[in-house]
């Protein structure tokens, strides 16, 4: 049974046809500039939830746990997302404050991964969130928290039908561009 799953699972659909061209010569040197530009381009193809995300934490014992949320903001704080102090998402980013956020458009073949320390955001930040969020009442929730994801690694992959696939990283260690310092 496990080899007609292996063989049904090679037999899926890969990439569309029609992928977008990536020059990383030709990439902004503010790597939020280019996320916003491939944003753009995912909603323009019809990727539905553009904004979506897996974070990754780490919880007790080292081992990794990740989930889907939304991308809040980016600004010169980093890269905003929310959650309740007390999930497990808040509590594991309260015990080990760092994560990685992975966004992943397949009509495109595009994903972006951003991997660094995180911070908690103010208290009034917090509630200004909260209360933009659908369907609010009005009343507050003192657990929610805004994040800011302080990037220093920041990765843009672009699939190629001939399996060279194209990345992109800006961060330490990288072609120079914004090597050894936050990337926000």
């Amino acid at each position: 049974m496990s080899e007609s799953f292996r063989q049904y699972l090679r037999a899926l659909p890969d990439f569309p046809d029609d992928l977008p061209d990536f020059d990383p010569a030709a990439a902004p040197a503010d790597p939020a500039q280019l996320f916003r530009q491939w944003l753009e381009e995912a909603l323009a193809a019809g990727e539905p939830q553009p904004h979506a995300c897996s974070l990754a934490t780490v919880g007790a014992g080292a081992q990794p746990s990740s989930r889907m949320l939304i991308l809040k903001d980016i600004d010169d704080d980093g890269w905003h997302i929310a959650t309740s102090r007390t999930s497990r998402k808040g509590k594991e980013l309260a015990a080990t404050p760092k994560a990685a956020l992975n966004f992943y458009w397949p009509l495109q073949g595009r994903q972006v991964r951003v991997a660094g320390g995180v911070v908690e955001l103010s208290a009034e930040a917090s509630a200004a969130d909260w209360a933009a969020r659908p369907a609010a009442d009005g009343s507050g929730n003192p657990d929610w928290q805004l994040y800011a994801v302080r990037p220093h690694e920041i990765e843009f992959w672009q699939a190629r039908h001939d399996r060279r696939h194209v990345r992109h990283r800006y961060g330490a260690g990288t072609d120079g561009r914004d090597s050894g310092r936050d990337l926000r």
